[in-house]
C-alpha cells in the first residue's frame, strides 16, 4: 500500500507540473496573439508629423523604421547572372567623387558603342545600381559632358516637393519649369533619390502617383483602350497602384519639343510597335548616327511596358509582388522596401505562387534569361553588319536619297533591339514578346542590307 501511495503522489506532482506548464503556454499564446492583433490594428507609431511637404525619407523613417531600414539596403551591390551591380573600384576625382561604380556595359557589350555612335550613351553606360544611387550616378555620369536637360532628373530624384514649390502648389506647372531647366540648375531643387513622398500620401499612407508624365501617359494608354478621361489617382485599384508607382519611372520616354517636356509615347498603346508608330507620327528623332547619318531613336528602360505584355501582368501580379514582396514583422505584414531582383529573394518573391524549390525557380528564370541574352547578341551583330554596310555604301558615294530606305531599317532595327536591351529584366518580364521583338530587329537589319543592294555603283 505504501508503494502505491508514493506512486500516486509522484503522479500527482507530474500532473500538476504538466497542467501548470500547459496553462502557462496557453496564457503565453493568448498574450502573444493579443499583442500581434494590437500591432496589426496600429501598424505604426506616429513619432513625428509628416506632411505633404516632407521630402526627407529619414523623417518618415522615424514612423516607419522597418521600411526605412529596408530602403537603406538599396545601397547593396549584388550581381546576379544577368543583372545587378558588381562593385568596381573608382578613383575619386574633383569631377567625380565616387569611390565605387558599377561595371561598364560598353565594355561587356561592345556592339552598343556602334549602335549609339554619336549619342551620349556611347560615352558612358553602366549596370544599374539600386535606388540609393539613382541621383548620384545620374549626376556624375560622363553623359553630363553633353549638356543634359532638367527633364533627366524626373526619374533620378524625389521631385514632388520641388515641383510643388516651383509651381506654387501646382505640380503640373512645376513639372514644366523643371523640364525646361538645364540639368545642373534643376539638381539644385532636389535633395534625395526616390523617397516615401513620391509614392505615399503623407496623411493616409495610401499609394499614389505623383509624376505628371505618368498621369498623362497612362491616361493616353487607357484612351487607346477606349477608357476616356482616366484619372489614375481616382480610378486605379490598390493592386494596380502596386505597379503604377513603379511605372512612374521604369518606362520608355522622350523629351518633347524645345522645352524638353517628359512624355511617354503611349498614345497607341504599351507595345514597342505602338511607341515606334507614335515617334513616326510626331517626327521625333533622338540623334543622327555618326557613322551612317541615319535619324535614330534611343530606347530607355521600358520595364512597365514589357511587363504589361507578359504572363505575370495578365495574372494580376504587380511589380511590388516580386520586387517588394510581403513579409511578416511581428504581427504586421509589410512590403519589403529593399527593392531588388526577385532572384535575390526568391522564396518570398516567387515561392508564394510557385511551390518549387529555390534552386529550381532560379534555374528556370536564368534559363529564360540565357536564351534571351543569346538572341540579343544575334540581333546586335545583325545591326552592326547593317551599320558596316551602310557606312561602306556611304563611303562609296551613295547619296542620302539612295540610303534613305536602309536608314529607315537601321532606325527600326536599332530601336527594337535597344528596347529589350534597355529593359532590365533580361527578357524575364515577357520572354515571348522579347523574342518577337528581337526577331523583328534581326529581320529589319537584313532588310536594310537587301535595300543597299538596290544602289547602283557610282561607276555606272
Amino acid at each position: 500500500m505504501k508503494r502505491h501511495g508514493k506512486l500516486s503522489f509522484g503522479m500527482l506532482v507530474l500532473i500538476a507540473s504538466l497542467s501548470g506548464a500547459a496553462c502557462f503556454f496557453v496564457a503565453y499564446m493568448l498574450t502573444d496573439i493579443f499583442e500581434h492583433k494590437q500591432e496589426a490594428r496600429l501598424p505604426f507609431v506616429r513619432v513625428v508629423e509628416v506632411t505633404d511637404d516632407t521630402s526627407d525619407p529619414a523623417i518618415w523613417g522615424q514612423n516607419f523604421p522597418q521600411q526605412y531600414d529596408d530602403y537603406l539596403k538599396t545601397a547593396d551591390m549584388v550581381q546576379t547572372s544577368y543583372g545587378g551591380s558588381e562593385a568596381v573600384p573608382h578613383l575619386p576625382t574633383a569631377d567625380d567623387p565616387r569611390d565605387v561604380v558599377s561595371k561598364s556595359k560598353l565594355q561587356t557589350i561592345p556592339q552598343l558603342k556602334r549602335m549609339w555612335a554619336g549619342y551620349a550613351f556611347s560615352k558612358d553606360f553602366r549596370e544599374e545600381r539600386g535606388h540609393a544611387y539613382m541621383l548620384t550616378d545620374q549626376l556624375y555620369t560622363e553623359r553630363q559632358k553633353v549638356v543634359q536637360p532638367g527633364t533627366c532628373i524626373n526619374c533620378h530624384a524625389s521631385t514632388y516637393t520641388a515641383m510643388k514649390e516651383m509651381g506654387a502648389g501646382d505640380i503640373m506647372v512645376g513639372f514644366d519649369k523643371l523640364n525646361a531647366m538645364p540639368y545642373m540648375e534643376a539638381k539644385e531643387h532636389v535633395s534625395h533619390g526616390v523617397a516615401c513622398i513620391d509614392c505615399h500620401d503623407a496623411e493616409t499612407m495610401a499609394l499614389r502617383v505623383t509624376r505628371p508624365a505618368f498621369i498623362e501617359g497612362i491616361a493616353a494608354a487607357k484612351a487607346s483602350e477606349g477608357i476616356a478621361d482616366y484619372d489614375v489617382n481616382k480610378m486605379a485599384t490598390r493592386q494596380e497602384m502596386r505597379t503604377y508607382v513603379c511605372a512612374q519611372c521604369h518606362v520608355e520616354y522622350y523629351f518633347k519639343g524645345d522645352k524638353k517636356r517628359l512624355t511617354y509615347p503611349w498614345k497607341n498603346g504599351l507595345t514597342v510597335d505602338g511607341a515606334y508608330e507614335y515617334y513616326d507620327e510626331v517626327g521625333h528623332n533622338d540623334w543622327t548616327h555618326a557613322e551612317t547619318g541615319a535619324p535614330m531613336l534611343k530606347a530607355q528602360h521600358p520595364e512597365f511596358e514589357m511587363w504589361s505584355q507578359g504572363i505575370h501582368a495578365k495574372s494580376g501580379v504587380t511589380c511590388a509582388d516580386c520586387h517588394m514582396p510581403y513579409k511578416r514583422v511581428g504581427g504586421m505584414k509589410v512590403s519589403d522596401h529593399h527593392v531588388r531582383s526577385p532572384l535575390l529573394n526568391v522564396n518570398n518573391s516567387c515561392g508564394t505562387c510557385h511551390k518549387r524549390g529555390d534552386e529550381d525557380l532560379i534555374a528556370r528564370a536564368e534559363g529564360i534569361q540565357t536564351r534571351h541574352r543569346n538572341l540579343v547578341e544575334v540581333a546586335l551583330d545583325a545591326l552592326v553588319d547593317l551599320i558596316d554596310d551602310i557606312k561602306a555604301a556611304k563611303d562609296a558615294g551613295a547619296t542620302d536619297a539612295e540610303l534613305a530606305e536602309a536608314w529607315e531599317f537601321q532606325r527600326r532595327a536599332s530601336f527594337y533591339v535597344d528596347y529589350v536591351e534597355a529593359e532590365n529584366s533580361s527578357g524575364f518580364h515577357a520572354d515571348q514578346e522579347a523574342a518577337r521583338i528581337l526577331g523583328e530587329s534581326i529581320n529589319y537589319s537584313r532588310l536594310g542590307q537587301m535595300a543597299l543592294r538596290k544602289i547602283k555603283p557610282s561607276s555606272e
